[in-house]
Order: C-alpha cells, then structure tokens, then sequence
C-alpha cells in the first residue's frame, strides 16, 4: 500500500535545522515543503541549500500554510513553547527539538495545548530512535550482564566564547545542561529509572550559563556519574557495568555510534549499526507514521516520558542555583 507523503515545514534556519533538513530528504514518502526563518534571505539561502519548495520570512506565514502537514522546531530552547503554541493553534502536528521547554510548567501548558487541540505533539530527542540506542535497552532489560551497577554517560565540546551565541547566551536557554547535558540525564532515566537522590555541582560562564555540570543519580544498588561541558573535549561515551560485563556505547553515544560488549572475562565484542543517515531519519519516520494513524501522542517519546526528563532538569537546575 502506497503511503501519504508528509509535507515538512521546519521552523529555524540555524545548524540543527539543516542536519533535520537533510535526513528529511533522505526518507521515503516525505517532502521538506517550507522553511522559515527570521529573514527572507537567510529562509531563501536555506531552500536553495536544501531543496525545500517554499521559503517563508516570517514563522507565521509557515504556520498558515494549508499543505504542511507537519513542522519541526529548531529555534533556541526559550522559543519552544511559544512556537510550538503558534503551530498547535494552527492544528499542525509539532515535532519541537529537545529540550521540550525551559521547565515543567512551559511543558505542561505545551500537552495542554495539544490536548485542546487534539493535535500530535513529540518532543524531539532524536536518540530515543537510533538502533543502537534501542539494541543497548534492550539488552539492559534482559539482564545480558546482569544488573546494571553504575552508568557512567558525559557529553563534552569546545565552543568558541561568544556571548551571543545560542551555547552561552543564558537569555535563551544556552549552557551546558540545557544542551548537552539533557543527553546523559536521558539515558540514565531510560535505562536506571528515576534516581532515589541527585546531587549536581556545577561552574558558569560570565553570562551566567553553566559552563559545565556533573550530576550523581543514586539508586538501592546503582549509581549513574553524569558529566556535560563546553569547556573541552570529552569521550562522549555511555558506559554500563554490569554484574558480569560492560556494555559501552562508543563515541558519541546520543548520536548513530556503535556498541562495545566486555564480558568479565575480557571478552570484547563490537556491534556496528551501518547508519546511512545522520540519525534524524529515525524520529521523522516514527513521527510520520503517527500521523498516517492520527495519533496525538508518542507512546515512544510520551508526554510522561517529557515531563520525567524536564522535571529532571528543573531538579538539577535547583541544585546548581541556575534560573532562567
């Protein structure tokens, strides 16, 4: 049976933007239709560069579009609920970048929204869709090595110091949490659960972003080590230990990698996934199929799912004294 083509809009012309654009063209049945930036050249630049059909200079002549069928959010963090919104009330199936919102309650008015609306809303953490992702739970809920004893996750770049930029501009949500660190903090909630107790420090840039954050997740029999930084270069890797074996995500765990089995008796198996795309394909395949079946929500990135993460989040952020 010959699937409905889904047409695209995305709104946000900025780097994530053009990564979601490209694995939107190369997924079957599905049409990159609209870009909108905040600027008609700056949309125009970015339809020539990814073959969109339409390009829009405003966000709301987008959402007033009549043959989108779907838009993804790629604006700062601060932007999402406000964006999400313009979309919901247009009736169009949103697919917002993570993090969802700036904190529980943007969130919850956000599903409220969608709920009002009877209209599909995900949160996009694309890695909640990679295979290898997907392979490790489900090795970790079989018990391949037994139980899991400690999680060790990190995510670490070097951006250069600008103020103006979306990384350390605190005004819409940069730091490290925020943008990276939602990463290991995901993983750990997928994997251990919800942890008994956290505890976080972390160090800010001038801006007042934090420039780094290291979390402890503690559970009855279990520890998760979480680190995030724009301060260097870091492995980047997930590492399970496990009763009888180490199970490792390889470098860069939230994005297509391969995985690394070590049993206790230094046995050491590698699995590679043969990606073809840069991982985003996975959730746009998954969200298009929610709207061929007129879903309004996940029940693989659920709203339950969100609000876990953000709640998360906005824990971590008490502990570090960090507001927005």
């Amino acid at each position: 049976m010959e699937l409905t083509t889904i047409n695209w809009g995305i709104i946000g012309a900025g780097k994530i933007a053009a990564k979601f654009a490209t694995d939107l063209n190369a997924v079957s049945n599905c049409n990159f239709y609209a870009i909108a930036s905040r600027t008609k050249e700056k949309a125009e630049n970015f339809k020539k560069q990814y073959h969109a059909d339409v390009a829009y200079g405003s966000y709301e002549k987008l959402v007033k579009d009549k043959n989108i069928d779907a838009i993804y959010i790629a604006t700062p963090h601060s932007f999402h609920k406000m964006h999400t919104a313009l979309c919901l009330k247009h009736n169009t199936p949103v697919l917002c970048e993570k993090p969802f919102a700036m904190n529980l309650q943007e969130v919850e008015d956000m599903i409220q929204l969608s709920k009002e609306k009877n209209t599909l809303l995900m949160e996009a953490m694309w890695t909640n869709f990679l295979p290898h992702f997907n392979y490790v739970l489900e090795l970790l809920q079989r018990k391949h090595f037994g139980q899991i004893l400690k999680l060790e996750a990190d995510f670490g770049f070097h951006p250069t110091y600008d103020e103006t930029s979306r990384l350390i501009d605190k005004s819409v949500g940069g730091g490290s949490l925020l943008d990276i660190g939602i990463y290991p903090i995901f993983i750990a909630l997928s994997t251990l659960g919800k942890p008994n107790s956290i505890e976080a420090k972390a160090e800010f840039f001038k801006s007042g972003a934090d420039s780094k954050c290291n979390i402890l997740f503690k559970y009855n029999n279990a520890e998760a080590i979480l680190k995030s930084t724009l301060l260097k270069e870091t492995n980047t890797e997930a590492i399970f230990y496990c009763e009888e074996g180490i199970i490792k995500i390889n470098s860069r765990f939230h994005e297509p990698s391969s995985v690394t089995l070590i049993d206790n008796k230094g046995h050491s198996e590698d699995i590679d996934f043969d990606y073809k795309t840069i991982g985003y394909s996975f959730e746009i395949e998954h969200f298009n199929q929610l709207i061929r079946d007129n879903q309004t929500e996940s029940t693989l990135m659920s709203f339950k799912k969100s609000k876990e993460l953000i709640s998360t989040l906005d824990t971590v952020r008490d502990l570090i004294d960090l507001e927005y």
